[in-house]
């Protein structure tokens, strides 16, 4: 299978999905991790510009991990809209990796970009399938199952399915490592320690499902989208 993971922030997808996507990887599937904004915004100290070269390095450094590839971004932080212009370069993205499930952000999340994230994702990956929606890639007609992350600290979200990411959590930590320049200013502006926050959520989804180490998503439950194939790993 081809999967695609569409996160709003190079470390998004590491924070809430990456065990799942180095499950993936492992099993033999080709993986895209996408982040649609540039990280740009993350830090305090650091000029826009840079921070933003930065932080792809990191997701490229994240993705090797796995040997997964990395696209993005379409936009700055803060900067993303739920437009016509950014559901094309979206639709792109989803036809170049032509996936046969996507994951995104919970329409729910805490922030923004998360949001609109979760909007674009919904609405380009109808879109990407319509041979006469023109854009620079052909289109990828299926239309294929999304599965929505955890939010963090899991607030709002009522889980359909775990994954059990017992074996590859020290993957998942690793892939997060990768993202150097986001541990301080995690910790500063968020009031939060990120390692520990994973390891917190990772263990009570965990313990939900009755493993050491889970990542819960929510599936996109609409007709078109639903299929008997088990898709999980």
């Amino acid at each position: 299978m081809r999967i695609l993971a569409v996160g709003a922030h190079p470390d998004d997808l590491e924070l809430l999905c990456a065990g799942t996507m180095a499950k993936y990887a492992d099993q033999g599937h080709k993986v895209f991790l996408a982040h649609l904004c540039s990280g740009n915004m993350g830090g305090k100290d650091i000029e826009p510009e840079k921070l933003a070269q930065i932080r792809d390095k990191e997701a490229q450094k994240s993705a090797r991990i796995i040997g997964a590839q990395a696209l993005g971004p379409v936009a700055g932080d803060l900067d993303l809209y739920p437009t016509k212009e950014m559901r094309i370069k979206l639709t792109d993205i989803i036809r170049d990796a032509k996936p046969d499930v996507i994951f995104t952000h919970s329409p729910n999340d805490y922030m923004p970009d998360h949001v609109i994230t979760s909007q674009l994702v919904f609405a380009a990956s109808f879109a990407s399938t319509v041979p006469l929606y023109k854009t620079d890639q052909p289109a990828h007609e299926p239309i294929v199952p999304i599965f929505y992350m955890d939010t963090l600290a899991g607030l709002g979200f009522e889980p359909t399915d775990y994954v059990d990411i017992t074996d590859f959590f020290e993957t998942k930590k690793r892939m997060f490592l990768a993202h150097e320049s986001q541990y301080k200013w995690i910790e500063g502006h968020h009031q939060a320690d990120a390692l520990e926050m994973l390891e917190t959520a990772g263990r009570f989804r965990g313990l939900q499902c009755g493993v050491k180490y889970a990542e819960a998503f929510r599936r996109l439950s609409v007709w078109g989208r639903i299929t008997t194939e088990k898709l999980l790993p």
